[in-house]
């Protein structure tokens, strides 16, 4: 089994560290860890340390020895899922299967269709809570760079994104559109790749019509019809199959 991740703001150069706080009452209390055991310190943007425990002290104070510290770059295609609010907590287990199966970056959405609103203090937690999901799921799927969670975005903000992006599509449940699959959609080997997933109510024709202005068209995923709170995992996870990120 691969060594537990821990997050730091930065990641400290070869020899003694202290980890405390939460990161080290977790490696104490929960993880248990104990001198001899290895473990990784992280700072979710791609810097990453080999370490060894030296000493616990306390229920929140790890000593560890840091031996070798790494940069990983970025991968490509860059994968960002622009994500419509689902209803209740498939917003979070959205966000953490995507996190654990490699999402660069994760774009909320304000889709006419939704039935979750994000307003004020309640859109300012909601926001939060996903940020929080993809930093734990980074950590406990072992990866060094997390991914990105925007700002909630508007259909009309979502063009701009669009615009830059390499390969765009809009996952859409119509089996006889003449986009056809993503499966067989001619994708980039570098660059960036932006997938929508739409609401439950799916995408209204006045958001299609806008995507596709920006360069978006619509691709199935294949013949059963996903929920939302999956489908970006999905769509995810066959194009790092289909880019070789998981070769």
């Amino acid at each position: 089994m691969t060594a537990p991740v821990f997050v730091v703001d930065t990641v400290p150069g070869a020899g003694s560290f202290l980890l405390d706080g939460p990161e080290g009452r977790h490696a104490v209390s929960v993880k248990r860890l104990r001198a001899g055991e290895e473990l990784v310190l992280a700072d979710g943007r791609g810097r990453w340390a080999e370490c060894v425990v030296v000493s616990a002290e306390g229920k929140d104070e790890l000593t560890v020895r840091v031996d070798e510290v790494h940069e990983d770059p970025e991968e490509e295609p860059r994968i960002t899922v622009v994500q419509a609010l689902p209803k209740g907590d498939r917003g979070e287990l959205a966000v953490e299967t995507m996190t654990e199966t490699g999402v660069d970056a994760i774009v909320p959405w304000a889709a006419s269709r939704c039935i979750t609103q994000w307003k004020g203090d309640r859109g300012l937690k909601a926001l939060a809570k996903w940020r929080s999901t993809a930093r734990e799921a980074g950590k406990q799927s072992r990866r060094t760079r997390f991914p990105e969670v925007a700002d909630l975005m508007t259909t009309k903000q979502l063009a701009a994104l669009l615009a830059d992006a390499d390969f765009a599509a809009v996952l859409h449940e119509d089996r006889e559109h003449p986009s056809g699959t993503l499966a067989t959609a001619e994708l980039p080997a570098k660059g960036s790749i932006v997938l929508i997933v739409g609401p439950e109510g799916g995408v209204s024709p006045d958001e299609l019509a806008a995507f596709e202005a920006a360069g978006a068209k619509p691709y199935r995923l294949g013949r059963s019809v996903l929920r939302t709170s999956t489908a970006g995992t999905a769509a995810t996870a066959l194009v790092l199959g289909r880019t070789g990120r998981w070769s």
